[in-house]
Parts: structure tokens; C-alpha cells; sequence
């Protein structure tokens, strides 16, 4: 399915202008459901334009309005001659001044959460370079006191699909050379819509953590041992055998 000039920017215009679902939205503009939620909230492309899809002669308001109506009903693009070949992406990617700053900070989230994705992947990812990215792993960056791990999708720099496919490509080509994979590797391998609807697992309160093998009725070693040390009523009125020194002292008296 072909997209439309201006994917963002047309998303900011139907979520600001429409009350059309976020699903709707996502498949027309060929964008994340949560980079749409993103943009809602405000977290993602801060400071765009809306794009006027009708104005621009992209959609139609009969078309909005059917979506409007039906939660189900998918909008179709029209075609516009412009827009062939808009997808393609040639060279690197390129990132807006506004986001370059931010940049290194998207580098060490991945660096740190995502350490399976090679150089050549996070430099396609957020548009760096790879002696930046080399730097940052070695924490000799210039400015890697001051930098802090941020999500590049929440920044914008790249889109939630797109980090998927990167960091399951990464967790293939590891599972490929025979490298084992502990818990929180194969974790990653769930895309954002397989984590989103699993279950979540049951916790144990903290204050009863380590209690789960604590039983009542104890073990059965102590019964037995119990059991040894029980006693008779009628050897507690049992007293020691004396010689009678004790009257013969009361005799003299």
C-alpha cells in the first residue's frame, strides 16, 4: 500500500482534526498504533505541522467520514502521481537539527536495552555514525556524563516497527551462530503488539516472598523428635527415693 506525502505530519492532522481510531490512522500513514498515541499524548513529533490530507488531494471527506462512522473502515489514499515512490529511501537517514542533539541519547538506550543490535543496525536506526556509537559503548563520549537513555521511538528518530524488525533480525542471526539466549534476550524477540497482548505474569507480595515452602504442620523429622520428648502425666509426681536422713533430722529436733 502506497503512503501518503508527509506520513507525520498527515498524522498530526487526523488526530487534531478527526475522530478517526489510532489503528485507522496507523495503517493509512503507515506508522505505529503507539507512535499514533505518541503524537495524541504529545510525546511524538512535537512542533509538526498538520498535513491537510483533503487539501492535498489525498483523501477525501466522505472517505474521513465512513471512518468516522466505522472503526473497521480502512482509508484508501488517492492516487496521486507525486507520491510514487515516496517510501524509497535512498543514502542515509536523514535526522532534523531540531533531533540530532538527541541523538546520543537515543545511542545509549539502545547500547544498554538492545545489545544484540550490531553498529551498522543502530547507525541505520537513528542516522549516526558508527565511531559515535563505538564511543558511547565505551563510555568515552565527550559528553557521557550528561547523557541519559531515551527510547529513539519516543524521540521520533526511528518507528516502533522498524526497531522491531532490527533487534528480531539481531536475535535470528545470534540464534543462527549458536549462541545461547537467557530470559531476557528471548523477551525481546516479542514485537511491541505480541508483549502488548500477553498476559501478565502473577506476582508474589513482597512481604510473603520466601514463604512458599513454609508449612504449619513442620516437617516429619520434627514430629518424631516431638514425639520422643512427650512424657508421662504420672512421672512428674515421681519423686527421688530418699535415705530418711530428713526425718531423723526431725527426730532430733
Amino acid at each position: 500500500m502506497s503512503k501518503p506525502l508527509m506520513a507525520k505530519a498527515t498524522a498530526v492532522w487526523l488526530v487534531d482534526n478527526t475522530t478517526i481510531s489510532f489503528k485507522q490512522i496507523a495503517d493509512f500513514v503507515g506508522m505505529h498504533e503507539l507512535e499514533i498515541q505518541g503524537i495524541a499524548d504529545g510525546d511524538v513529533a512535537a512542533g509538526v505541522k498538520g498535513f491537510d490530507p483533503i487539501a492535498n488531494n489525498q483523501l477525501t471527506q466522505d472517505d474521513i467520514d465512513k471512518a468516522e462512522k466505522d472503526p473497521l473502515h480502512k482509508l484508501k489514499l488517492k492516487f496521486n502521481a507525486a507520491a510514487v515512490g515516496e517510501e524509497k529511501r535512498r543514502g542515509p537517514r536523514y535526522t532534523p537539527l531540531s533531533k540530532r542533539q538527541d541523538r546520543p541519547n537515543a545511542i545509549l538506550w539502545l547500547v544498554k536495552f538492545h545489545p544484540e543490535l550490531a553498529d551498522a543496525q543502530i547507525a541505520k536506526l537513528v542516522g549516526t555514525t558508527k565511531p559515535t556509537i563505538q564511543t558511547i559503548r565505551e563510555r568515552t563520549h565527550w559528553n557521557i556524563a550528561n547523557m541519559q537513555p531515551i527510547d529513539p521511538v519516543a524521540l521520533g528518530l526511528c518507528k516502533q516497527t522498524e526497531l522491531d524488525a532490527a533487534v528480531q533480525k539481531a536475535a535470528a542471526k545470534k540464534a543462527k551462530e549458536g549462541q545461547p539466549m537467557d530470559d531476557d534476550e528471548r523477551r525481546k524477540l516479542l514485537s511491541t503488539e505480541q508483549s502488548l497482548e500477553s498476559d501478565a505474569e502473577p506476582r508474589m507480595p513482597t512481604a510473603i516472598e520466601g514463604l512458599e515452602t513454609f508449612s504449619l504442620g513442620g516437617d516429619d523429622t520434627a514430629g518424631e523428635e516431638q514425639k520422643e520428648k512427650e512424657y508421662d502425666a504420672e512421672t512428674f509426681f515421681n519423686l527421688p527415693d530418699d535415705d530418711g536422713d530428713d526425718d531423723e533430722d526431725d527426730d532430733k529436733a
